[in-house]
């Protein structure tokens, strides 16, 4: 029998073997979701954001509520309807093409995720003509607090539109089954702010 000290050392792991432990590993709840677990940590660390700019809000409207009562007024809750309306539709698109993409019809899964990048340029076009409106009225983000908050939540999310429809054009170059869901969901996201952005700072009282 050998002696524990003369036994050759055990061999490397294989290739094959450290890409098993890594699987193993994963990325624990996010490997359940659809796409590519980095897009839902971007997701989450983006409505963390968002979270915050909707607390601020609410902090700055119960301190000084008549001056936000006033220039919520002013705003144009057409405009933002016709925006909400604009990407809930945009979302539907994406929505489907993923389907589309899953049954290997590429073709028509890039020709509704074009739908939705038009929808996602008449979105910023619409927060465009909004924006020039109020310029012309002579408000801007320095006008008053709530402008101020104005501008940066929708600026900020107008960004996260024009970042979107950059990753949509990507994942529809590169059409895979994985790229489409992880464009949809960072898509979703946009979505689901602006969903909750209107209310707040057009219409809740």
């Amino acid at each position: 029998m050998m002696n524990e000290l003369e036994r050759p050392p055990p061999p490397p792991p294989t290739e094959a073997a450290v890409s098993t432990v890594e699987d193993s590993a994963g990325w624990g709840a996010l490997d359940q979701l659809p796409g590519n677990p980095m897009m839902w940590i971007l997701i989450l660390s983006e409505i963390l954001v968002f979270g915050a700019f909707f607390v601020g809000f609410g902090v700055a409207r119960a301190v000084d509520p008549l001056t936000f009562d006033t220039s919520q007024a002013s705003l144009d809750r057409l405009l933002g309807g016709i925006n909400t309306l604009v990407l809930l539709s945009s979302g539907v698109l994406v929505a489907q093409a993923v389907r589309l993409r899953a049954e290997h019809s590429i073709r028509k899964a890039r020709i509704l995720t074009g739908g939705a990048m038009v929808l996602g340029v008449l979105f910023l076009v619409v927060k465009i003509t909004e924006y020039a409106g109020k310029a012309e009225q002579g408000i801007g983000i320095e006008t008053n607090t709530f402008f101020t908050l104005f501008y940066l939540m929708t600026g900020f999310h107008a960004l996260h539109v024009v970042l979107g429809l950059i990753i949509l054009a990507v994942v529809s170059w590169k059409c895979s089954l994985e790229n489409m869901e992880t464009g949809a969901a960072f898509w979703h996201m946009v979505d689901l702010i602006w969903i909750i952005l209107y209310p707040i700072v057009y219409l809740i009282r």
